[in-house]
């Protein structure tokens, strides 16, 4: 899952919008990190261990060219959010442009995240990222970036048009396992190891 689908999950678990997004850019033990971040960044990492290991995505994958096995991944994270994005009124009772400017919010108010966070945060807002999910160009141009911020550009060759032939396939995959991981994100909330607690 990318930005986009770990601020819903967020939403839909009652936990922290901010800190589940940090769980993109936090690497190592999630003890190192402000209390008030170790829930969100554990959830983030259940919910990325989930989608990694699931049938449902793991047959996905299989459906890409043989060049693309290695950005695939990533392919079905940005496209899983552009699914969201274009049927949002099933998955949430405010607009996307509503949620959107709520999650931006959230992350500008909230301290001590990722340096790296902090440092693309001005810019999600004022590209609006989550609400470009919602076309085919926003896609496309979330594969372009991807592409450019990686080692090997390569491994995107044919990126955009693999996953606009996919796109039903996408879709299928999508609408069985998010409503799954929806599921899975509440229970996980419940389940949360006490010491990742933030307790006011």
């Amino acid at each position: 899952m990318n930005f986009l689908a770990h601020l819903h999950l967020a939403d839909n678990s009652n936990t922290s919008l901010a800190a589940n997004l940090a769980g993109d850019f936090a690497k190592g033990n999630i003890a190192d990190f402000p209390k008030h971040l170790q829930q969100g960044i554990w959830l983030h990492r259940q919910i990325d261990q989930l989608t990694d290991s699931h049938e449902i995505t793991k047959e996905l994958l299989t459906k890409f060219p043989v060049s693309l096995r290695r950005a695939a991944p990533i392919l079905i994270d940005l496209a899983f959010d552009h699914m969201l994005a274009k049927y949002w009124d099933e998955y949430h009772s405010a607009s996307l442009k509503a949620f959107s400017t709520i999650a931006y919010d959230a992350i500008d108010a909230c301290e001590q995240l990722p340096e790296r966070l902090q440092l693309i945060a001005p810019k999600i807002r004022s590209e609006n990222w989550l609400l470009a999910y919602r076309d085919r160009k926003g896609l496309n141009k979330a594969i372009e970036s991807m592409a450019r911020r990686v080692s090997k550009p390569e491994i995107f060759n044919g990126a955009t048009k693999a996953v606009s032939d996919l796109d039903i396939e996408i879709e299928i995959a999508f609408r069985t396992f998010y409503p799954q991981l929806m599921a899975y994100s509440r229970i996980w909330t419940r389940k949360t190891p006490s010491e990742y607690l933030h307790l006011d």
